[in-house]
């Protein structure tokens, strides 16, 4: 801020972890100078998930922050400013979280976008949010990219990364299983192989010896029968 003027900014929203703080400010309400998506009725808060495609299962995500500002809205909104949550379909797509962002930043004028589910997902639109200063806030995903507030100010993630998510299973695995002989499922993207990349971390020398069999799928793809017909004969027993 230090300026003799206060202004509701995006950068403000990043910084306080909440859209609550974003409009808190009294003098910030006397300037009513605003960023997109924000005025003095309403925030607009966009997100883009799977409520089709493989991990439309994960649409729930979506529609449980939409009961939480409809909630939110219902108890007087924020500041007198109710939530217009817009959230639309990617099918945990790259190519179509790139088009629906878009669509979100460029045409719906959103503050921000909240919550977009994938690992690759975010990874299409971060580039694209950065350079257009557009808070991608909360990333739904524990890769350990987000993690680069000088290259991409404008991301913010919250969850733990996969990459200690994984070395911590592989530290329980060797304290607690005699002869463990692991077989490996991993998702062909920077999803699954932070994961292995932290689990053989965790396994530290005994990597070569504990992991018998490493095979990939890509989330398109309809079934993975050969690729657990490869793990059963593998001989593993963790899997």
């Amino acid at each position: 801020m230090g300026g003799k003027c206060v202004q509701t900014s995006r950068r403000g929203f990043i910084g306080s972890v909440s859209a609550a703080a974003l409009l808190s400010g009294t003098s910030a309400l006397a300037q009513k100078k605003y960023d997109n998506g924000a005025t003095d009725s309403e925030i607009k808060i966009g997100h883009a998930g799977p409520y089709s495609g493989p991990a439309s299962a994960y649409g729930v995500i979506g529609k449980g922050i939409e009961a939480y500002w409809k909630s939110v809205n219902e108890a007087g909104g924020i500041n007198k400013r109710k939530v217009n949550f817009i959230t639309l379909d990617d099918g945990y797509n790259p190519a179509k979280c790139v088009e629906v962002v878009r669509q979100l930043v460029e045409q719906d004028k959103v503050l921000c976008c909240f919550n977009t589910l994938g690992t690759p997902s975010n990874t299409a639109i971060q580039k694209y949010m950065n350079t257009k200063k557009v808070p991608q806030l909360y990333v739904a995903t524990g890769a350990s990219k987000w993690g680069k507030p000088k290259e991409f100010p404008w991301t913010m993630g919250y969850q733990p990364d996969y990459h200690t998510e994984g070395a911590i299973y592989a530290k329980h695995i060797l304290a607690n299983v005699k002869d463990a002989k692991v077989g490996i499922l991993m998702q062909n993207d920077d999803f699954g192989k932070d994961y292995v990349d932290g689990f053989k971390e965790g396994l530290g020398a005994d990597a070569a010896k504990v992991i018998v069999k490493h095979v990939t799928y890509e989330a398109t793809d309809p079934t993975v029968e050969s690729q657990i017909i490869q793990l059963k004969d593998s001989g593993a027993n963790v899997f």
